[in-house]
Formats: C-alpha cells, sequence, structure tokens
C-alpha cells in the first residue's frame, strides 16, 4: 500500500465556526465549501480536514468520543507567541515533557482539540 493523500473528518456542530479557527489560526485554507461540510487543505504535510456537520440521527459508536488532532511543527515557541496575539482559545500554555515533547494546545469553537508539537531531545539523550 502506498498512501498518498490524507484526510481527517470531524463531526461538528457548526462547520463555519471551524473553518475560520482552522484558516485562520493554523494557516488552512478552503477547498470545498456546502451547507453540510467543509473541505480544508494546507501545501506541506498536514492531512486534509473535512468538517462535517453533526448528523443527531447518525447512530452511535462510529468514531472516537473525543478527539485530539496534533500536528508536528517547527518553532513551536513562535507559534504559540503568534496565537496568543491572535487570540486563540489556548487551553495548555507552551510547556516542555521531560521526554522531550514542547506542546501547546488549544480549542476550536466546536471543542475540536489541537495540539502543536515540537520534538526535542531531552537532555543526554
Amino acid at each position: 500500500m502506498n498512501i498518498v493523500a490524507a484526510t481527517v473528518e470531524l463531526s461538528v456542530a457548526d462547520p463555519a465556526a471551524s473553518s475560520r479557527f482552522f484558516t485562520t489560526h493554523l494557516g488552512f485554507r478552503e477547498v470545498l465549501v456546502d451547507e453540510e461540510f467543509v473541505s480544508l487543505g494546507r501545501d506541506d504535510a498536514a492531512p486534509d480536514l473535512l468538517l462535517r456537520r453533526s448528523d443527531p440521527e447518525r447512530p452511535p459508536g462510529r468514531g472516537p468520543v473525543e478527539v485530539l488532532v496534533s500536528f508536528a511543527v517547527t518553532d513551536v515557541a513562535e507559534e504559540y507567541e503568534r496565537l496568543r496575539r491572535e487570540g486563540a482559545n489556548i487551553t495548555i500554555p507552551l510547556r516542555r515533557e521531560p521526554w522531550g515533547e514542547q506542546l501547546v494546545e488549544l480549542i476550536d469553537p466546536n471543542g475540536v482539540v489541537v495540539q502543536l508539537v515540537e520534538w526535542i531531545p531531552p537532555a543526554g539523550a
């Protein structure tokens, strides 16, 4: 198998609100817009995002109960400062974990948790 592209589909109450969040703060662009969904893309290694309006009639049990979207980035400290200036809803400020992960976490208007991570080898590794 050779995977040539990836899409993450997120069911949200308000696709337009999530689209504004991802385009404003995370550099995505709208590729396709419909009443029921918004398709977002970038020109780098990030997967495409499909923001689909939640369907209360959809049978339970399809997909995870909680979703965290994580993007490995360069210079997460700079991204953190930019996001603060833009007024993004940051839920975990910039921090460094003992195993070498430096991260910041934010949340979109529909409750989608987004983590920006930079891997920095711990001292002595």
